[in-house]
């Protein structure tokens, strides 16, 4: 059986390669996904994501809080108590990737070998 070349429509492609860079600038740096699926749940503090994310280093916490923040898909909230506190927790556009990354994890869970993750 003759197989038929695959035609590909170039701005299509474009479009599709261009959202995918969008968004693995955000997610594709380490720890956000894991971010991410810890504040599934829901709120969050800064202590409570720390002991939750084994390895990773509260810089690097704080940066991709950060990032997560302005990309839209974490909200950040001050209660000025006393105590201040601040607490993180999904946006909309953050709910709507949960569907997404239980995608990729399973098919990490199929697809990858077993191994420490970090």
């Amino acid at each position: 059986m003759a197989t038929v070349p695959v035609q590909h429509d170039v701005e299509s492609c474009s479009r599709s390669d261009a959202a995918l860079t969008r968004a693995f600038t955000v997610l594709g740096k380490r720890w956000s996904g894991v971010v991410l699926g810890v504040l599934r749940p829901g709120p969050a503090g800064f202590r409570e994501l720390s002991r939750a994310i084994d390895g990773v280093s509260d810089s690097v916490l704080s940066d991709r809080l950060s990032e997560l923040t302005k990309a839209g898909v974490i909200a950040r909230t001050v209660d000025e108590g006393p105590p201040v506190t601040v607490s993180y927790e999904l946006t909309a556009s953050g709910q709507a990737l949960i569907p997404a990354l239980d995608q990729i994890a399973r098919w990490a869970q199929e697809h990858l070998p077993p191994g420490d993750p970090c």
